[in-house]
This record gives C-alpha cells, sequence and structure tokens, in this order.
C-alpha cells in the first residue's frame, strides 16, 4: 500500500517560480502544508520553531508576488525564514538544517542565490535592504527589495538608523513589519480597512506619483519640498483617521496593519503596492507558533524547543548530569542580590537564555529587560553603575560586539564598578558562525581599566561573580559557555578570588600547558593520558587573561622550553597571543604553540564536531602535549 502524500502541493514547489503557477485559491492549502512540513521536520531536527510558523503566510505571500531571486527579500535575524528555505531550492535537504555540513541556520548567500543578504543578528535588514534598494536605483535595474523585520528587532538601534535615512536616500524600498505582539498603529475597524484600500490602490498612487512628477518637471517640487508635502498629508491623515505611526513620520508610506495569516489578502496588498515609488512600509499582525497550539500559547518556550513529540505536543527534554552555566550564573545572582540591595539584573531581550528570569521572579524591581538593544543595555547598566548601583549585564558574547564601542566609552573609560556576564562564549554549536563567541577575549584585552576572567568550573563561576562584586573592582568581564559545567555540587561558598592570580592545578616537568576557562578541566583526562605516554605536563588554569599572572609566566618562561595554550576563542589575540607577547618581551626562547579557534569563521554543527575541526578536541590537544616526546627523545 502506497503511503499517502502528505504535502501534494508543496512537493510540486521546487522554486518560487513553481509557486508562481499556482492560483491564489490554491495558496492557502500551500501554506498548511509548508506549516505542517515544518513541524514535522523540527520534531526530529530542532531549530528555530515558533517565529517560522509565524510567518509562513507572509513567506508565501512574498514569494508569490515578488520575482525572486531577481526581487530580493531580506530577512531579519533569520529565526522565520524556514519556510523561506523550503520554498527556495532546499526542501529535500532540510532535514540537515544547522547539522554539521548541512543547511546553514540563518540565510545565506553562499548557500542560496534567494538569500539576498546574511541574516544571524538582530536589526541589520532594513539598512542592508535599503542599500540593497539604492544600488538597484543607481544601476537603473527594475529590481525590487524587500526587508522583513520583526517587533522584537525593531527595539535595535540600527534598525531605526536605517529607517531615519529612508527619506535621504534615492529607493522604492518595501519594510514589512512582521508583528506579533506588539501595536504600533492604532486599528479603527472599518475605517483602517478604508485606509488601507484607498492607499494601497494602484490608481491612487498611479495618480499621485503622477502629479508628483509633474510638478517637478515644472521646478515646483524638490526632495525638501516633497517630504514636507508627505509630512503635512501623513499629519492630515492621522487628523483624519486617528492613525498616529512613528513611520510615517520618517517619510514611508504607511500600510495596515492587516491579517498577516491571511495569505490571499497578502497578496493582494503586495500586489498594490509593489510597483510604489519611494521608500513604503507594510505592517503585519501575526501569531508566534501559528498552527501549533503549544507554541502559540508559550511562544518564548517553543522559540527553540529542541525536541518534541508530535502527537502528545510534548517537548522532549533531557535531564543533564549536571547544571549549565547559565542556571548556576541566574541562581548565584538571585543568592548575591538578596544579600546586596545595589544589584540589578539587565539583559537585551535574553532573560531565559541567560536564566536571568530567575531574578525577575523574586526581585521584579531589581530587573531590566531592554529588549534587542546591546549597546543600550550596556550604557544603561554604565547609568546605573554612576548612579550608584551594581549592575550586573548578560549578554551573549558574540552579541556583545555590538556594544564594543559602549563599553569602552561608558563603562571603562569611567571606571565604572560594573559586571559583564558573557554567555554563549566559545564555540556554540548548530547555531553557527554569526553565534560563535570567538572574538570576546581579543576585542577586550587591548581595552584599560577592565578586568576579564573565565571560570575553570561552576564554583568559580561563582566566586567569580563574587568577586566582580566587591566595591571597587571597577568593570568586571567573566565569559563561560553555553551548556552543562561538570560538578553536581557547585553550591560553594561565596569567596574571593584574588583578581589577576591563575593555579597550577598539576605539577609537571616538561611542557607548560595554561588553559583559560572550562576547557581546562575537559583537559584533565588529557593532561593524565600524557603522563602515562612519557610527557610529564604542568597544568595552570591561568583564571584571569586581564591583569594576567606574571608570575606564572615567569615560572613556565624560566623552567620550560615548550608551552601549549588552550583557550575557546580565537587564536588571534587571546590568551596565546599574550603568551607568547610576554615571553618574546622578557627574553624567554620557550617554544609556544596556541590551541584556539582557528584565524577562520568556523561552520555550524555539534559542539564536539567543531571542536575536532579547530583542533580543540581531546586527541588534538593529547597530540600537541606529546609533540616534546620527539624533542625530548
Amino acid at each position: 500500500m502506497e503511503k499517502e502524500n502528505k504535502y501534494p502541493l508543496l512537493e510540486s514547489i521546487n522554486y518560487p517560480a513553481d509557486l508562481r503557477k499556482l492560483s491564489e485559491k490554491q495558496l492557502p492549502q500551500l501554506c498548511d502544508e509548508l506549516r505542517g512540513f515544518i513541524i514535522d521536520s523540527l520534531a526530529n531536527n530542532p531549530g528555530h520553531f515558533a517565529s517560522s510558523l509565524g510567518a509562513v503566510e507572509l513567506t508565501v505571500a512574498l514569494h508569490y508576488v515578488f520575482s525572486t531571486p531577481d526581487d530580493s527579500i531580506v530577512w531579519d535575524v533569520g529565526h522565520q525564514a524556514y519556510g523561506h528555505k523550503i520554498l527556495t531550492g532546499r526542501r529535500e535537504r532540510f532535514h540537515t538544517n544547522r547539522k554539521f555540513g548541512g543547511l546553514k541556520p540563518f540565510p545565506a548567500p553562499e548557500e542560496s542565490e534567494y538569500d539576498s543578504f546574511i541574516a544571524g543578528h538582530a536589526s541589520n535588514s532594513i539598512s542592508a535592504a535599503l542599500g540593497l534598494a539604492a544600488a538597484a536605483k543607481l544601476k537603473n535595474v527594475p529590481e525590487h527589495v524587500v526587508a522583513v523585520i520583526g517587533d522584537g528587532s525593531m527595539s535595535g538601534g540600527l534598525a531605526y538608523e536605517g529607517l531615519n535615512n529612508l527619506a535621504n536616500t534615492p529607493n522604492n524600498l518595501l519594510v514589512v513589519l512582521n508583528d506579533n505582539n506588539m501595536s504600533i498603529s492604532n486599528s479603527v475597524g472599518g475605517m483602517s480597512k478604508l485606509l488601507v484600500s484607498m492607499h494601497s490602490s494602484k490608481i491612487y498612487n498611479k495618480a499621485r506619483y503622477a502629479v508628483a512628477q509633474g510638478l517637478r518637471k515644472m521646478h515646483l517640487l524638490n526632495e525638501r519640498r516633497a517630504n514636507s508635502i508627505i509630512r503635512f498629508n501623513n499629519g492630515l491623515k492621522s487628523l483624519i483617521f486617528r492613525q498616529q505611526n512613528f513611520f510615517e513620520g520618517m517619510c514611508a508610506r504607511y500600510f495596515g496593519p492587516i491579517d498577516g495569516h491571511d495569505v490571499i489578502g497578502l497578496v493582494r496588498i503586495l500586489r498594490s503596492i509593489k510597483d510604489m515609488k519611494g521608500p513604503h512600509m507594510l505592517h503585519v499582525h501575526t501569531t508566534k507558533g501559528k498552527g501549533w497550539k503549544p507554541a502559540e500559547k508559550d511562544a518564548t518556550s517553543w522559540h527553540q524547543p529542541g525536541l518534541f513529540d508530535i502527537e502528545t505536543g510534548e517537548r522532549i527534554v533531557a535531564n543533564a548530569a549536571t547544571p549549565r552555566f547559565q542556571d548556576v550564573f541566574g541562581e548565584t545572582l538571585v543568592e548575591m542580590a538578596k544579600e546586596n540591595e545595589k544589584i540589578i539584573g539587565v539583559t537585551p531581550a535574553m532573560p531565559t537564555g541567560c536564566s536571568m528570569h530567575k531574578l525577575g521572579e523574586v526581585l521584579p524591581d531589581r530587573f531590566f529587560d531592554v529588549g534587542i538593544a546591546e549597546g543600550h543595555a550596556v550604557t544603561f547598566s554604565a547609568g546605573l553603575a554612576k548612579g550608584g548601583m551594581l549592575p550586573f549585564c548578560n549578554i551573549y558574547s558574540s552579541f556583545m560586539q555590538r556594544g564594543y564601542d559602549n563599553l569602552i566609552h561608558d563603562a571603562a573609560l569611567q571606571r565604572l564598578d560594573m559586571v559583564f556576564c558573557l554567555d554563549r562564549a566559545g564555540i556554540v554549536g548548530e547555531d553557527g558562525p554569526t553565534h560563535h563567541g570567538a572574538f570576546d577575549l581579543a576585542y577586550l584585552r587591548p581595552v584599560p581599566n577592565i578586568t576579564i576572567a573565565s571560570p575553570y568550573d561552576e564554583c568559580e563561576l561563582r566566586r567569580m561573580m563574587y568577586t566582580a562584586a566587591q566595591p571597587g573592582a571597577g568593570t568586571f568581564v567573566i565569559r563561560y559557555p553555553r551548556g552543562s559545567g561538570s560538578l553536581k555540587e557547585w553550591r560553594c561558598p561565596l569567596e574571593t578570588i584574588e583578581v589577576g592570580k591563575g593555579r597550577l592545578m598539576k605539577e609537571g616537568s616538561d611542557v607548560a600547558f595554561l588553559t583559560i576557562g572550562p576547557l581546562g578541566k575537559v583537559m584533565e583526562a588529557v593532561v593524565a593520558e600524557a603522563g602515562k605516554q612519557g610527557v610529564s605536563v604542568a597544568h595552570y588554569d591561568m583564571r584571569y587573561l586581564k591583569p594576567i599572572d606574571e608570575d606564572i609566566l615567569h615560572e613556565v618562561g624560566k623552567r620550560f622550553k615548550y608551552i601549549v595554550t588552550l583557550e575557546d576563542g580565537t587564536v588571534k589575540g587571546g590568551l596565546g597571543t599574550a603568551v607568547a607577547e610576554f615571553m618574546a618581551l622578557n627574553g624567554y626562547t620557550s617554544k609556544v604553540e596556541i590551541i584556539g579557534i582557528p584565524d577562520k569563521f568556523i561552520e555550524h554543527g555539534a559542539p564536539e564536531e567543531l571542536y575536532r575541526v579547530c583542533g580543540m578536541d581531546k586527541e588534538s590537544v593529547l597530540e600537541a602535549l606529546l609533540k616534546f616526546k620527539e624533542i625530548k627523545g
């Protein structure tokens, strides 16, 4: 008996050109099949779930109306782009999504011509799409450009920088605001529908454009006057229809809000505004997790839920033998905040991801989620510190890159007492190169007035947090990886760790092995194995990159001819570089081998696979330590 074909329409769509052969009446069925395909796929191969379900109708409508890939769709972040991947030649390979050697986790131009621009970090779509639209206009090519941005990404400053430039850059950009959480404009029922109908009319907009061009030919209308008229028009419309929104203040024509799950309605309005001149915005309301009831009720938990049971709708959560570093951070922060009323928690839209929601549940007045706005999170925290509070600002390592200037200018320069906890430091796994926390050690080390620490295990994390909270500790950075640690019993007493002091973990006589962070704990067995094979390894946990323990470095430089460093960060600029610099500047002739993330962007995959690619797995490190055997022999 033949297996029933669950997706007859979807399987006829290999590329958007096939999609455009369908009738409008077939689109709702296609959306149902696409949503079902995503649910079936992600139940067995986890990924970003709720966002992609919410954007199904929008994705179908965009590819139906626009002639992709000649027209460009720029996705923001890319959490909502699974439907896009499936409709653009990647359906048969979608089961490899996020797997090592498989489809990339986010849109990437190197993977497909339908991916117009890279996505991974939030809020860049409007700026990137504006650049593409300006380029198309300068080249006089009939390309349409669409930026798709979610309401969450609209909190990022870069989004507003792009919007601010709309009126001053020649473009015909369409910005689609996928709003699944907030209302930007007042919807006034029938009047709102009338407004959308009137202002999306092709006849209306054609006449409007013709009048404007005529006035320009008569030299009665320049760009300054045009923008003034647009603002007057938008103001009059706001008065008449009681619609006030930010976007028309930016001289972008605004349409909406409309139902983002009415695919036929979306197609019709997109066709109406497709060829409109100048910047314009379509505001659509969607529901995260649409079509999967558990996700509709709790989109946060179903953002990236892992494995789940299709039949029961229950998430399959494995019980880790040891706690995650983020949970140790979250619980320790609560413990410390109860004892120190100055402690404040700040995070840019990652309260559950970094476990700072634990503080929010216990002490809500001392917890701030500032939205996707990393630079603001840093400067807001600096303001709290200047005001006499002690902020713990938790940001994923790769996102901290966006707050780098703020950290230098607003925190370090003023020598403020504040703590940055960089979660997801080092290799993160399936989210790939946009999310690996590869660079924090390197980009932070040159900055004056800061302390950089990385814990060996969960107890060390607690003690570093306690150390950072001491009066006069200054700007203090603690970085730690994603995932579980090594200790079942981690609730150790809170004690200070002398700043700038490492420790000898194992005595040895042949090779000095200098590590920073939890990888050092992982490599304890490797050090023992090297000893069994005839190489005596002295293992040092450096604890601090800045200030680095110069006493240890002098000892190592005097005693050892062969030094191996290991860090979960780029080999350029981090611990290994610091050690090599010290040896050279102090006249030591020790050979330094640096093990870490190579000088290239590392792809996605399971962490153990990526460590092997980077030469940071146990076998590779053991081989590096055993090299001394040849020298010794």
